[in-house]
């Protein structure tokens, strides 16, 4: 549940900037600590942390390793992005708008899934996308819904001028419209559910038809990955014992999954729904070949092209290039001398290959 995803961006201007930038340097250590927040795709950190996985692979490699859960989204990328985290749960988008652009060095070491269908366009009384045109359209300004909104429009030949943008909370958006004023919105699962039931409501786009575009991502400071390997080898373990937990048959699978419903809220059915609305790369091997996928770099091309229109990449950023983005291959999106977001698939092919 992304009930958290909202500002993310908004932070970004003067605050994040204005941290100390974390992690220039380090050093090899035994303590670290991992950040997340709720999330269909990000719940098995909180279950394996409850059931001895973390535990069980921090010790293979001689250290600790404290996985925390944060309420509030924004706050957990905020920790990390101050140092005080070493790794933290995070949407590709939001990995380069707040910690990269603020000047820390971030790596993805696990692409865990991407939304698959999870957000969603919604239009009141109206089945044709164009419909929207001319219309308000509420949803979190500068959330990944803004973006979802902006390639809906592109994909249909029009633009954002075509609409009239209206800022609203998450926690407002399902209550919001049933009222007579809110006609369009465009918004997250499980508030896309919930205003589905509504009988005037029609999904007219969802994340399904540009699939691959909003990741979510385990990333690590990229000092610390450079100095501590085995700090992101365990991470990478714990992730994929964790899928073949939940994605197994039988009952060890389904409480693996009932407990993390429980956890985020929901009960199983809430819980399969989300699932299969995410695409989930539960394999190392298939996580791999997407992150050496040519679609990663076409993505994050989109991705900061639009948060440099929004004002978003930075105070002083001239271009969409401002930030440098290394993919897969170590090509460079952008500023080769202040690449600040890398794509590394090392950790995931080592798990593939069974050398962890």
């Amino acid at each position: 549940m992304r009930k958290t995803r909202f500002l993310s961006s908004l932070i970004l201007a003067g605050s994040i900037v204005a941290l100390s930038v974390a992690g220039a340097s380090a050093a090899p250590k035994k303590d670290f600590k991992v950040a997340w927040s709720i999330y269909v795709g990000w719940m098995p950190w909180g279950y394996a942390a409850d059931t001895g996985i973390v535990k069980k692979w921090a010790d293979k490699y001689g250290i600790t390793i404290e996985v925390k859960q944060f309420n509030d989204y924004v706050e957990s990328i905020n920790q990390y992005t101050a140092g005080s985290y070493d790794a933290v749960t995070i949407t590709n988008m939001d990995a380069l708008s707040i910690p990269a652009a603020g000047g820390v060095d971030t790596t993805a070491v696990i692409v865990g899934d991407f939304s698959n269908g999870n957000d969603a366009v919604i239009l009141k009384d109206k089945k044709d996308f164009a419909a929207i045109k001319g219309q308000k359209v509420n949803l979190v300004e500068f959330s990944v819904s803004h973006y979802l909104l902006a390639r809906a429009l592109e994909s249909n030949k029009l633009s954002e001028k075509d609409v009239k943008v209206v800022n609203t909370s998450d926690a407002d958006l399902a209550a919001a419209y049933k009222t007579a004023d809110v006609t369009a919105v465009v918004t997250w699962n499980p508030i896309v559910s919930e205003i589905l039931a509504s009988p005037d409501a029609h999904k007219v786009f969802d994340s399904s038809q540009i699939p691959g575009e909003i990741m979510d991502l385990m990333v690590a400071n990229t000092a610390v990955v450079k100095d501590n390997p085995n700090f992101a080898k365990a991470l990478v373990g714990i992730w994929y014992e964790t899928m073949a937990k939940m994605t197994a048959d039988g009952a060890d699978a389904k409480a693996a999954k009932e407990a993390m419903a429980k956890a985020s809220g929901t009960d199983l059915a809430g819980f399969e729904s989300q699932l299969a609305s995410t695409k989930l790369f539960s394999k190392a091997a298939d996580a791999e070949a997407f992150t050496k996928s040519a679609a990663i770099g076409s993505t994050m091309d989109r991705v900061r092209k639009f948060l440099f229109d929004k004002d978003l990449l930075g105070k002083g950023a001239k271009s969409a290039d401002a930030v440098g983005i290394e993919l897969a291959d170590k090509s460079v999106l952008g500023d080769k001398a202040n690449v600040k977001l890398r794509f590394d698939p090392s950790f995931m092919n080592a798990a593939a290959a069974g050398k962890l």
